[in-house]
């Protein structure tokens, strides 16, 4: 199966806010369209994160990485944060994951980035096997901490 990974701009939010929905409801949301489509085509339009998805030679979208520009203030240096990777179940194992992440990282490293950064579930034991395989290190000196500020 031939595939690429393409930035996605305003004219692709179409096609990747189904796969944003299906992300959203591995992760216990409720589908939404419209919600899922509305975040993306903001994020997009007001340039606040990049979006690569990956598409087959019909042109299904297959996959996308959504990363969020940040800075690390002990280095001084920019970071990019991966907040979001998805492949649609059928292209699962096909190595869309793969490319995406590596897509990601290259366009990090084009970008002067020092390091990427990324969190997922602790049962999401087929993620973290990926993001260890391309060399992802889990930082056992840090907690992550959350507060809501929506809360009910």
């Amino acid at each position: 199966m031939a595939i690429q990974a393409l930035r996605a701009d305003a004219s692709h939010i179409d096609k990747i806010a189904p796969l944003f929905d299906a992300y959203r409801g591995f992760y216990g949301q409720s589908s939404n369209l419209p919600q899922s489509r509305d975040f993306i085509a903001e994020r997009i339009a007001r340039d606040e994160s990049v979006i690569f998805y990956a598409e087959d030679a019909s042109g299904e979208a297959l996959g996308f990485v959504q990363m969020f520009p940040t800075f690390s203030s002990i280095n001084a240096h920019r970071t990019w944060l991966l907040g979001d990777l998805f492949s649609a179940p059928a292209a699962r194992g096909k190595g869309v994951a793969t490319l995406l992440m590596n897509t990601a990282r290259d366009f990090a490293r084009l970008s002067g980035a020092k390091g990427m950064t990324l969190e997922t579930a602790t049962d999401n034991h087929t993620a973290q096997r990926l993001y260890e395989s391309l060399g992802y290190v889990r930082d056992p000196g840090y907690y992550t901490y959350c507060l809501d500020l929506k809360q009910g």
